[in-house]
């Protein structure tokens, strides 16, 4: 005989964690099926340890996904501040870095903990070990055989998300099944992720370790933030954030110096007739990169002797210095994933599945995808609320 649920969710990570509290908590019984040997495995590693549980900013303007509307209903009805009043109600220290990050001073297990509890007051119980080998759909109730046990439910929720960090398990579960049912899946890619360079642009590999504060490109999307040059390619901030936007054969523009404008360049011939490319750029970047880039700028001569039109080119090529990445670092560094099971298919105010009453999908799963910051997770406790309120 199986064990009968009212809800059974799959995936104990963020999302999954939050939609079986707040259903748990308005009276259904529910289990979590965790694959993995404890819960919130991505959770405990993220911040650094630390968790950026949410950004006080979110909105639907910080999200990439096939319909941008899709996100608005559950991001507006369960807020960065209602999930804060959350963490507080717990006594757990935040503080806040920059661009709105939320971070906890002490531990990422604090908010595992935490759902863990919220889990307990609605008396959700939560499998670890649990490798789903089967989902069945008959007779409007849903049948799963997690690791040789049968349970079933009249409802069915996909929390198992994308397939980034696959060394934390991560797979593309979630996209089978919605297959399974008949629920279109948008491509996923990789996200927040390093970019790789090749050819020429090899030679930056040799300032490996260095940063600089710039804007960087891809498309429409700008971000300010730090570039982090790797033995790969790029990487930092501003480099994870336009990596969700970038798509192959486009290029990426980099900002090196955002602060200077104008004919600043001609200023500094003017004051310092003897200055040079590469001890001008010193003053405002770090030696390694400002050697490499005035090298690469060729303007080899005392300012005083070089020519007015070489100068304005170095200085239109620092504002947008072009680099055409052969790829990216993969799903294996991602910290998430574009695409996902298409939103179309999905009642924004419920994530309920509008071809198969009970199956819902929430969190990483779904095309909805963050920009770095704490973002991603707003989005699993909104997403997770919402179905949570509809089971």
């Amino acid at each position: 005989m199986s064990e009968s649920y009212d809800a059974i969710v799959l995936g104990a990570g963020a999302a999954g964690l939050m939609c079986a509290a707040r259903a748990g908590q308005r009276g259904k019984r529910v289990l979590v099926l965790e694959k993995a040997e404890k819960p919130g495995k991505k959770i405990l590693i993220s911040g650094g340890g630390r968790c950026n549980f949410t950004n006080i900013g979110a909105g639907p303007a910080n999200y990439l996904s096939g319909n941008p509307h899709f996100a608005k209903s559950a991001l507006a009805r369960y807020t960065s501040r209602d999930f804060l009043e959350l963490v507080e109600s717990y006594g757990i220290a935040w503080h806040e870095k920059t661009l709105g990050q939320l971070f906890c001073d002490g531990s990422s297990k604090q908010i595992v903990e935490m759902l863990l509890e919220e889990c307990a007051k609605g008396e959700v119980e939560v499998r670890c070990n649990a490798e789903v080998s089967a989902v069945e759909h008959e007779d409007g109730r849903f049948a799963v055989m997690a690791s040789g046990q049968a349970v079933t439910a009249d409802s069915l929720v996909i929390a198992t998300g994308g397939p980034s960090i696959p060394k934390m398990g991560a797979t593309g579960f979630a996209y089978d099944l919605a297959r399974q049912f008949g629920l279109k899946v948008v491509e996923p890619r990789p996200a927040l992720v390093p970019l790789t360079l090749g050819g020429e642009e090899v030679l930056f590999r040799e300032i490996s370790g260095v940063s600089a504060p710039v804007v960087a490109t891809a498309g429409k999307a700008r971000f300010p933030e730090a570039a982090l040059f790797t033995h790969r390619g790029l990487s930092g901030p501003s480099i994870l954030q336009v990596s969700s936007y970038w798509k192959p054969g486009e290029e990426v523009a980099i900002d090196f110096l955002p602060d200077r404008s104008g004919d600043w360049l001609l200023d500094a011939k003017r004051e310092n007739p003897r200055a040079t490319m590469r001890s001008t750029l010193r003053e405002a970047l770090p030696d390694r990169l400002a050697d490499i880039l005035a090298e690469k700028l060729g303007v080899e001569t005392e300012f005083g002797n070089a020519s007015d039109k070489a100068l304005r080119a170095a200085q239109e090529r620092l504002k947008r210095w072009t680099f055409l990445p052969n790829g990216t670092e993969g799903f294996a560094k991602a910290e998430v994933t574009v695409g996902g099971i298409a939103t179309g298919e999905l009642s924004s105010k419920t994530m309920e599945a509008k071809k198969v009453p009970g199956l819902y999908a929430i969190g990483e799963a779904v095309d909805v995808t963050g920009w770095l910051g704490g973002y991603n997770f707003q989005w699993a406790w909104a997403s997770g609320v919402a179905a949570g309120e509809a089971l």
